[in-house]
């Protein structure tokens, strides 16, 4: 049985959805914590109000990144985590935190990448005139939003699209491909070779 980390600040709408999948599908794993940087992250309560346990790691009360990330990853190791997902985890993560979990830290980003890293990404897909935005589900390395690309789902920017509108679209297709990455990993259906991930089954790593 594999343990799962997820790590919010916010509401968490992909912590839900891994959850409620996790529930569902019957993964070989569980969701054994759920942290946030923030004391006043909305799914916090999701989490406790299904038996998860939560804690609260606040950046605001550490001098350093070092030092918060150091107290993150013990709150993190005291749940003996094989993953830990960043679900709309809005910190930027040290070297050494990213090297501490390296192979069992991922994350989703609101982007096709390597385009459009950082912020918004919607607003900046729109201004360049793409027409596919999306959303990329990755292994973390030290450098912001790369790392292997487990999986990624496109989405049509329509010539009519705001930020707003498109972010909603892109956000129900992170529903969909965050969990299927997740399962994937605990099945142990992934192999990884440099920056490249394949599925040993052949299943489709971009939905559309």
């Amino acid at each position: 049985m594999k343990r799962i980390v997820i790590l919010i600040s916010g509401r968490g709408s992909n912590m839900e959805a891994i959850v409620n999948a996790c529930a569902a599908e019957q993964w070989p794993a569980q969701v054994a914590a759920v942290i946030s940087n923030r004391p006043d992250a909305l799914g916090l309560q999701f989490a406790a109000a299904r038996g998860i346990a939560t804690g609260v790691v606040d950046h605001k009360q550490h001098a350093s990144r070092e030092a918060f990330d150091e107290a993150l990853a013990q709150a993190i190791d005291a749940h003996a985590p094989d993953l830990v997902v960043l679900a709309g985890f809005m910190r930027i993560l040290t070297p050494a935190f990213v090297a501490r979990y390296d192979g069992r830290l991922i994350n989703i980003h609101p982007s096709l990448l390597p385009a459009f890293p950082g912020l918004h990404t919607h607003r900046r897909a729109i201004e360049a005139g793409c027409k596919l935005a999306g959303a990329t589900v990755h292994y973390v390395t030290a450098e912001l939003d790369h790392g292997p690309i487990i999986v990624q789902a496109a989405v049509p920017v329509q010539p009519d699209d705001s930020e707003d509108s498109l972010s909603r679209r892109v956000l129900v297709q992170e529903h969909r491909i965050y969990p299927m990455a997740v399962r994937w990993i605990v099945e142990e259906a992934l192999e990884v070779s440099g920056n490249r991930v394949t599925h040993r089954r052949g299943e489709s790593q971009l939905v559309n």
